[in-house]
């Protein structure tokens, strides 16, 4: 069960006077997309706002009310966050509280996750699940929540696929029915897990019947484990889809997997809205990799050798306009969650935005591009998945 936090801890009740940098440039809002739930292109990941990423000076000051301001000026209108973030709820409703007289509530989506509450904590008994939305709630002073998920699916769920790493679109060929993703197997509870998932998913449906939440759906990393369970709650009682479905760092330079399960998602699953996040898969693709990164030694290396072959200083853009391409109306049609620290990182994301927005790539970029998926093909880990990331790693999903 979560315990309460005192709504006062973080970020100034009051927003502050704008500065410079807390001014959107001129130019085209982001947009929304024409999507199940009218998100914009670009959601902001508020994972960002706990200590795994700043300091509590960073946290308690007015940082967090002017990113979130910003955000919302450029029309990053929907946030993403979890009770597992530390206090990431708790800044970010007191930076949207702060900000009110200019973005009343109606005017933004919440997106939140519910089931896991450390890095090897996870409950997804029905009283908890409720419990934990209801936390959320008052943490982010909020009457309803749009968007609630079960977080990190695949640590309750029960095992099936036994291949844990490699290219998982084999889940989609021949070998399907090893992931249990053969015909037929569609509504099948596998066992305790699986039975925990349709409980937890129906504590959550009952608070969307309620009003507290809008819509409710599931995350995980493993994009073959999100297929199955969302196929699994729609071929079991009461035999409705999930509204919303977020995969994480399988749309990236090195790993697009997530394109290739996109059609299944919404024509055999009928998942109602996807959404995309961690264009850097977790930091892998950022200058410096975390220590706590997954990846093996291998993959690592991968990344350092694109990068140089690209020549350094414009991987990091390339990398966020590649996921940012991806996901645009022209193919995937789907948001991407983008965790950001500073006004400054907002207004870099948004100019990456603007530019695959409004420009074509160059044919030197195209090259570019091709290159670091030629490095990461010739290495062996394009479009390779690692195992799920350790309950003990306690990071977002960044």
């Amino acid at each position: 069960m979560v315990t309460p936090a005192p709504l006062s801890l973080i970020v100034p009740s009051e927003a502050a006077p704008d500065e410079e940098e807390d001014k959107a440039l001129p130019g085209a809002p982001v947009a929304l997309l024409e999507n199940a739930f009218c998100l914009p292109s670009l959601i902001l990941g508020a994972g960002t706002l706990s200590n795994q990423y700043n300091s509590n000076d960073h946290l308690s000051g007015f940082a967090p009310m002017r990113l979130v301001r910003l955000a919302l000026r450029y029309g990053i209108k929907a946030f993403d966050t979890s009770i597992y973030y530390g206090p990431s709820e708790i800044v970010l409703g007191n930076a949207l509280r702060s900000v009110k007289d200019e973005f009343p509530r109606e005017s933004y989506q919440l997106m939140t996750k519910c089931g896991r509450f450390g890095a090897n904590s996870f409950d997804y008994s029905p009283a908890a699940i409720r419990n934990s939305v209801l936390q959320s709630l008052h943490r982010l002073q909020t009457e309803y929540l749009d968007t609630v998920y079960l977080h990190d699916v695949e640590f309750v769920c029960t095992p099936v696929q036994a291949k844990q790493t490699g290219n998982h679109a084999l889940a989609l060929t021949e070998e399907k029915a090893a992931y249990g993703l053969e015909e037929g197997q569609e509504g099948i509870i596998y066992g305790e897990g699986d039975q925990k998932i349709l409980d937890a998913f129906a504590e959550l449906r009952k608070m969307k019947e309620e009003g507290l939440i809008r819509s409710i759906g599931i995350t995980g990393y493993p994009v073959a484990t999100l297929l199955r369970l969302a196929l699994l709650i729609f071929h079991n009682p009461p035999y409705e889809p999930i509204d919303a479905l977020l995969s994480y760092s399988h749309i990236s330079l090195q790993n697009s997997t997530f394109a290739e399960f996109v059609p299944h998602f919404r024509q055999r699953a009928k998942v109602k809205q996807l959404v995309a996040a961690s264009p850097f898969s977790m930091g892998l693709l950022t200058p410096s990799i975390p220590h706590w990164h997954p990846a093996p030694e291998g993959l690592r290396k991968a990344v350092t050798k694109a990068r140089a072959e690209y020549g350094g200083d414009g991987f990091i853009d390339a990398a966020l306009a590649y996921s940012i391409r991806r996901c645009g109306p022209e193919d995937l049609d789907v948001p991407l969650v983008v965790g950001v620290s500073t006004p400054a990182e907002v207004h870099k994301c948004v100019q990456v935005w603007r530019k695959v927005r409004e420009k074509p790539m160059s044919a030197d970029e195209r090259q570019k591009e091709a290159e670091v998926l030629e490095a990461f093909s010739k290495a062996g880990f394009l479009n390779w998945s690692w195992a799920s990331p350790d309950r003990t790693s306690g990071v977002s999903r960044l």
